[in-house]
């Protein structure tokens, strides 16, 4: 297969992290970049790979639901609904289940070829959720981390 990124699309920049956003911090969330050989300022895009990771993030921080009115009632991902859950194996395993049918959802991912959920040591209430998934078209392999803060009590 060939290495060519074009169905992966342009799209405006609006995670500042593209290794390890855990918010969307609305209100900020347009980045810019100036031409160098101009001065001017222009909204900063992305391509590619990292256009699919962009999207893929966006799609962990979106609830399920919250696209309905502009006709996407199935966009998203359930990871919210275990905030405040304490942290649990059990928890875990349905943030795992609600990161891959995430995955499962987005037409550029052609196969998911794994996802884990771990404990920070540090942070009993956060965890690591890494995804490494298959790009369409190519042979390439895109790696997330995504934390998660289920900040409930701890067992």
């Amino acid at each position: 297969m060939s290495d060519d990124f074009t169905r992966l699309g342009t799209d405006l920049r609006l995670l500042g992290d593209l290794e390890q956003q855990n918010s969307r911090m609305r209100g900020s969330d347009l980045f810019i970049r100036t031409r160098t050989e101009t001065g001017k300022v222009d909204l900063a895009t992305l391509t590619q790979v990292e256009n699919l990771q962009q999207a893929l993030l966006l799609r962990f921080l979106t609830p399920v639901g919250e696209l309905a009115q502009l006709g996407h009632p199935d966009y998203g991902c359930r990871l919210y609904e275990l905030i405040g859950e304490p942290n649990t194996e059990t928890n875990r395993n349905r943030a795992k289940l609600y990161t891959l049918l995430a995955l499962q959802a987005e037409p550029r991912v052609r196969e998911v070829l794994a996802v884990s959920v771990t404990t920070r040591r540090s942070q009993p209430t956060q965890v690591d959720i890494r995804a490494r998934v298959k790009v369409i078209d190519s042979d390439t392999e895109l790696n997330l981390v995504f934390p998660f803060f289920f900040e409930g009590a701890t067992p």
